[in-house]
């Protein structure tokens, strides 16, 4: 082979590989501590480190498309990002409108309350008669709504600063997963204080439109995810971020 044609062969072989590449457009909250959040005017975080790993398997870019937490449903289902990483979690509702990769976060719905409440508030069993905050558009309103005492509780909905609003005895409580409550305690000056037990295991995972496209792009970051945790990078980003495993069940 002649120089010249080795030249075109090569030049061919970058600009398929280069066709091949996609870029991923990830919808995230960018407020959500430590999964996703800005600091330093940098956007970083579990999900940040967990889908530039994916990215590299697949071989795809990664732009990361900020926005409210309560428009990332809306915003998959047009069209303008291609899957939500924000602790989504898996819920026959959102099976029935979306194709789900396989989970990568197994954790617990937690009611978190002002400190010095924690001996009155134990569980969810002692929130009748209470106000609770939760998030817009997240998994936990539906979990309340499941409860035995569902129609003795006020929940309420907000956008931002639940866990403010906690501290300052605006509501009794806010519900959130277990481990977002423990390091929201543990990095902010709030008088918080975790209120019993998980009451609830929820599985986090990425949601696709559920058609040819979305599933073959479902397909392809489900068998990266399976790269990342047999060869312990999922292991190694939530240490990093959490100082244990939680892409595994818990004992």
């Amino acid at each position: 082979m002649t120089r010249t044609t080795l030249a075109t062969a090569l030049s061919l072989i970058v600009a398929t590989a280069a066709a091949q590449a996609e870029t991923l457009r990830v919808g995230m909250s960018g407020g959500y501590f430590p999964f996703t959040f800005v600091q330093l005017d940098e956007l970083q975080g579990f999900e940040v480190d967990v889908m530039n790993a994916v990215a590299e398997r697949t071989g795809d870019e990664v732009e990361f498309v900020t926005m409210s937490f309560s428009g990332l449903i809306g915003a998959l289902g047009a069209n303008r990002i291609d899957t939500i990483a924000n602790q989504i979690t898996i819920t026959p509702e959102r099976e029935a409108q979306f194709a789900f990769s396989q989970p990568y976060v197994f954790d617990g719905a937690q009611v978190v309350v002002k400190a010095g409440n924690e001996s009155t508030i134990t569980g969810p069993a002692d929130l009748s008669g209470k106000t609770v905050a939760v998030n817009l558009g997240s998994n936990f309103e539906e979990l309340l709504a499941d409860l035995p005492n569902a129609a003795e509780i006020d929940v309420r909905t907000y956008e931002s600063n639940i866990a403010q609003d906690t501290a300052l005895g605006r509501v009794d409580a806010f519900v959130m997963d277990r481990v977002s409550s423990v390091q929201l305690i543990a990095e902010s000056p709030l008088p918080l204080a975790l209120a019993g037990a998980p009451f609830s295991e929820i599985r986090n995972a990425l949601p696709f439109r559920n058609d040819e496209a979305g599933l073959a792009l479902r397909d392809k970051v489900d068998a990266a995810l399976t790269e990342l945790r047999n060869d312990g990078t999922l292991a190694e980003i939530s240490d990093k971020w959490f100082d244990t495993d939680i892409t595994v069940v818990a004992d």
